[in-house]
């Protein structure tokens, strides 16, 4: 299979794949005319990196997670500690964003939006 009838298949652009194959995640096999032609087992590696892309992980957790995959004599230990980690990061991330909505809700109540100049916003944007 080429390489525009797996980004069709498993819906990921093929600039994606081209990176992916780049930096080492996949390897398909190259014809004698050095074509890319693309195994069942290559759509599944990418399918399963799209989703772990979608899930967050980066790259390099991309990498240890398809070497984990890849290795019978894995211990699911390994993966749930990386998920664990990537999971309090997202937490982090979540709390983050959560002060700091709270933060403009509390700036936007407190503004008039009138036609004065005065702007609890700015101002406090300024005193930060």
């Amino acid at each position: 299979m080429n390489i525009g009838e797996v980004a069709k298949r498993i819906d990921m652009p093929v600039k994606t794949i081209r990176y992916y194959e780049d930096i080492g995640l996949i390897r398909p096999l190259r014809d004698t005319n050095a074509y890319r032609v693309f195994r069942e087992t290559d759509m599944h590696k990418l399918a399963f990196l799209g989703r772990a892309r979608a899930l967050g992980f980066s790259i390099e957790d991309c990498r240890t997670l398809m070497a984990l995959y890849e290795d019978e004599s894995r211990e699911s230990a390994d993966v749930k500690q990386l998920a664990q980690e990537h999971l309090r990061q997202i937490e982090d991330k979540i709390a983050q964003l959560q002060s700091m909505q709270a933060t403009l809700k509390d700036l936007v109540h407190a503004c008039a939006g009138d036609d004065r100049p005065d702007c609890p916003i700015l101002r406090d944007l300024a005193s930060h």
